[in-house]
């Protein structure tokens, strides 16, 4: 791993046009649970919610039809606010300061590359830091939820006040896929972390990439079409591996 890890520096080294496309392996090293692993979200039993599947307690319709369901489950499971970002999150904004990486596209919600630092990051799934009023559209801050005591949190204009979460049966935000996608194809490195390239259609946007290297980073080996030459792989978390990396 050491030859591996070598190699990714001489990658980023030699360039300066990096895009970097990441998931929830990249958050799980500051204590966010990812989805789907053995300790994640959905295996995580809760008699309150057991009922339900866990697609649907994130979903439009729970929040369209069962909201005081959708509100109680998003205020126990989703709250990040007191989570720090990691060392694979503070390398990055580390990169984009030194005018190397051009873009952070992420699936992840939680806010914590801005909180690193980081400043083009193009949340291809929402955030929980951004809250509107599905009524008026009036913006409320990251707290106005999670502090609420209301069951359902309602606006001055009293329409409900939601996440700016991309829910399942939703629609992806239009304008941070199209920057998503117009800075893949345009890097000459595209870095991919912590996801194992199963959620589309967010997935499919690393097939935009037409540059010099793609690198690989993930725990688990993931069966993606390398160039032996050119590309990399290295099944490692991380922030592990960006802790051994220089800017």
């Amino acid at each position: 791993m050491e030859e591996k890890i070598k190699r990714l520096q001489e990658i980023i080294d030699s360039s300066d046009n990096i895009v970097f496309f990441g998931g929830a392996g990249v958050s799980t090293e500051s204590g966010v649970p990812d989805f789907r692993s053995k300790d994640g979200l959905y295996n995580q039993h809760d008699v309150r919610f057991d009922q339900y599947r866990p697609e649907y307690l994130l979903s439009h319709s729970c929040l369209a039809n069962e909201p005081k369901v959708f509100f109680e489950f998003y205020r126990q499971k989703m709250d990040t606010r007191n989570i720090e970002p990691n060392a694979a999150h503070k390398y990055l904004a580390e990169l984009e300061k030194a005018g190397k990486l051009r873009a952070v596209v992420t699936q992840n919600i939680d806010g914590l590359h801005q909180k690193a630092g980081s400043r083009r990051v193009y949340e291809i799934h929402g955030t929980t830091l951004r809250n509107y009023c599905s009524r008026c559209g009036k913006e409320y801050g990251p707290d106005y939820i999670f502090d609420s005591k209301a069951p359902i949190p309602k606006c001055s204009c009293g329409g409900m006040v939601r996440c700016d979460v991309t829910l399942y049966e939703e629609q992806l935000p239009y304008k941070a896929v199209e920057k998503s996608v117009a800075a893949i194809s345009d890097a000459e490195v595209l870095i991919i972390g912590g996801t194992s390239l199963t959620v589309y259609p967010a997935a499919s946007y690393v097939n935009y990439f037409r540059g010099k290297h793609i690198v690989i980073i993930n725990k688990e080996h993931l069966q993606y079409g390398l160039d032996p030459i050119n590309d990399l792989e290295i099944n490692l978390p991380i922030g592990h591996v960006f802790s051994q990396l220089h800017v």
